[in-house]
């Protein structure tokens, strides 16, 4: 039942004694007792927990990509609400991006305050980009957004593109 490492003088069920300090008696025997209470804990803990257990690199829960709502059947409601949970993270990671990046752009502009707009520039024109990004994908979609209408206005937005070219841009004229 012992292992190698139990049948060390200094060691009880796996608890490392303290040399003995010559004190008195009294100390040797609360050293002891504690070797025997602390002693089969870590001798499960040492073999039975930290073999078994899983050694993660980083510090947040990766979790797996589900299928998007347009490759889910119209009557698969679980595989809907997968999509719909997807949706909610994705725009909550994408808003936490979006927070960050201004955060930035604020520190940046105070920290080279008289020149703070020509020195930034590059994280300004950084922000703005993911902000223009931010409102195509979740603008108009409203608090109650869903993988089903934000799919709907990419794809409004797809033919828009397609017929009149880039959004903003205007209606192309009929050259008949």
């Amino acid at each position: 039942m012992s292992s190698d490492s139990d049948a060390m003088p200094g060691r009880i069920f796996g608890y490392e004694k303290q040399k003995h300090t010559g004190r008195n008696s009294i100390e040797d025997f609360l050293e002891n007792l504690k070797g025997i209470i602390l002693g089969p804990v870590i001798w499960v803990r040492e073999t039975i927990v930290k073999p078994n257990q899983k050694d993660y690199n980083y510090y947040h829960e990766q979790l797996r990509r589900v299928p998007t709502v347009d490759q889910c059947y119209d009557d698969d409601r679980l595989c809907k609400w997968e999509a719909n949970q997807q949706l909610i993270r994705d725009k909550l990671i994408d808003s936490n991006i979006l927070s960050i990046l201004r955060q930035r752009y604020e520190d940046c502009r105070i920290y080279e305050s008289p020149d703070g707009i020509r020195k930034c520039k590059p994280l300004s024109d950084i922000y703005q980009q993911a902000e223009e990004n931010y409102s195509i994908k979740y603008g108009d979609l409203g608090v109650a957004v869903t993988a089903e209408r934000c799919y709907a206005k990419q794809l409004n937005r797809m033919l828009w593109e397609r017929r009149h070219g880039t959004v903003g841009t205007g209606m192309k004229k009929d050259s008949l």
